[in-house]
């Protein structure tokens, strides 16, 4: 009737209507994500911006794959004659597919697509590589960082090495492309935490004969 009083909005049109801070936020983060994202991609193309150094960039990717870094372990392992270097390698095997397993679980439950500039062309993908979040790649860069880090002793020179090959396959993945920032941030932050969960599950011959005595 005329005259009568505005039925009030159903809660989900006043939200939509009045948006919370923290959803303001978050959008705004994400636009910046995928916009600054989208101008480091200066090697997503071989017409992009710094596309003669994409094969330098690919290189730099296979080197942070999770395939080679599980063969090379596992052939370390089979040959090592040194009880102390086979804990260590055992161990770096298990942080190796922790790291894979993680990674295909975060992948598959958030579902977030590459960036539309990605060209899919990396060497040896399986079903969740399709998806963005997190970066496998710096995942694994930070954790084998951490673990190299802590476990073999190297002189200073190589160390800085292996700090600048972790930051540099983090940097690479946005810049081919593969990923947005928060994908390779959050992949650090992923990769620094399982390091952690490696630790604290150290194989050894008191904690898991069964797998050293097949070695």
């Amino acid at each position: 009737p005329a005259g009568a009083a505005a039925a009030p909005l159903p809660e989900e049109d006043c939200m939509k209507l009045n948006p919370s801070f923290v959803g303001i936020a978050l959008s705004s983060l994400l636009a910046i994500d995928l916009w600054a994202s989208k101008r480091l991609g200066v090697c997503a193309g071989e017409g992009s911006a710094w596309g003669s150094a994409r094969p330098l960039m690919k290189v730099i990717e296979v080197s942070g794959h999770g395939i080679p870094w599980l063969l090379g372990t596992f052939y370390g392992l089979c040959q090592s004659d040194s009880s102390a270097a086979r804990e260590v390698l055992l161990n770096l095997l298990f942080a190796l597919l922790l790291d894979l397993v993680m990674v295909a679980v975060v992948k598959g439950l958030v579902k977030r697509p590459r960036p539309m500039h990605n060209k899919m062309d990396m060497f040896v993908t399986i079903s969740v590589d399709k998806y963005s979040f997190p970066s496998g790649h710096a995942t694994r860069a930070a954790l084998v960082c951490r673990f190299v880090l802590h476990h073999l002793v190297l002189a200073i020179p190589l160390r800085v090495l292996v700090v600048l090959w972790a930051l540099i396959v983090s940097i690479s993945r946005v810049m081919l492309g593969r990923h947005n920032m928060t994908d390779v941030l959050f992949g650090l932050l992923l990769g620094y935490a399982l390091y952690g969960v490696v630790e604290h599950c150290w194989l050894s011959p008191a904690t898991a004969p069964a797998l050293f005595a097949l070695w």
